[in-house]
């Protein structure tokens, strides 16, 4: 059984959450998020907690408890502190640069492979072989950074291309030699 739905969600100071519906607004310091959530599912809001509960003990109801209350949370921490994935880009000649609100991406193909930044989502270049997706939703950031990831994956011989910072690549043995002639 999943516990995660009875946990309450607090609230910082200066975060405002207000539902009309089914629809969840949530404003804070970075910005201001909208989420609809499942039918059926209630948020009660106690002063600076709030608490998601579910009509019955269905498993659809169940498996959409966790969820909202999962969904409410990354919502509330996306508008007070945000979210970012590091990528890393490994290879000779690989490189990224900026150029205006574009990431122009160097991977070893003909031409260079471009990133517009969308509205919500910054990219920065820290170094030409690191770029950071910033952004207050927490599921733009993963598309995106998911996206300029699958312009070159990593391959498991020489370990070239973009990974995530934390991201382990599995190495493999190359080809062996022929043994004796």
């Amino acid at each position: 059984m999943s516990r995660v739905g009875f946990k309450p969600i607090e609230l910082p100071a200066g975060v405002e959450l207000k539902v009309d519906g089914n629809t969840v607004t949530v404003k804070g310091p970075k910005g201001q998020l909208e989420q609809e959530i499942p039918e059926g599912i209630r948020l009660v809001q106690d002063q600076n907690t709030i608490t998601v509960e579910r009509p019955n003990e269905e498993k659809y109801y169940k498996s959409l408890h966790g969820l909202t209350r999962s969904l409410v949370a990354n919502m509330v921490e996306g508008v007070t502190k945000g979210f970012s994935k590091t990528l890393e880009i490994n290879g000779v000649g690989y490189r990224a640069v900026k150029q205006g609100n574009k990431l122009v991406l160097s991977l070893g193909y003909s031409h260079p492979v471009e990133f517009e930044e969308r509205p919500g989502i910054e990219l920065e270049v820290p170094s030409p072989n690191r770029v950071i997706v910033k952004g207050i939703d927490k599921q733009r950031v993963g598309q995106m950074a998911a996206e300029i990831r699958s312009a070159r994956k990593p391959e498991p011989y020489k370990g070239k291309g973009i990974k995530y910072e934390n991201e382990i690549i599995r190495r493999k043995a190359g080809k062996a030699g022929k043994a004796g002639s």
